[in-house]
């Protein structure tokens, strides 16, 4: 690391603060963009596992009409013409 500043020194001299505020601004930029990238990744993530758990849950509300002998959706009696 030693090394590294006597070849910013070097190469920036006066300007070497100006050169670390710039890289400084950058890295905090660069960090602010990652952390939206992750956050929209976890909400997908979030997203995702909510629907396949309110899938599974009408899933087995539906398996469990069925073993009851009752459909799971109410239906109309049947049209029977009257005899004439």
């Amino acid at each position: 690391m030693v090394v590294n500043g006597v070849i910013a020194v070097v190469l920036f001299g006066g300007n070497l603060p100006e050169v670390a505020r710039k890289l400084g601004g950058s890295y905090r930029e660069f960090r602010r963009g990652l952390n939206e990238v992750q956050q929209q990744f976890r909400m997908a993530e979030y997203e995702a596992k909510r629907t396949l758990s309110l899938d599974d849950d009408k899933s087995k509300s539906s398996e469990d009409d069925d073993e009851e002998g009752e459909p799971s959706a109410p239906t109309a009696p049947k049209f029977k013409p009257p005899a004439a």
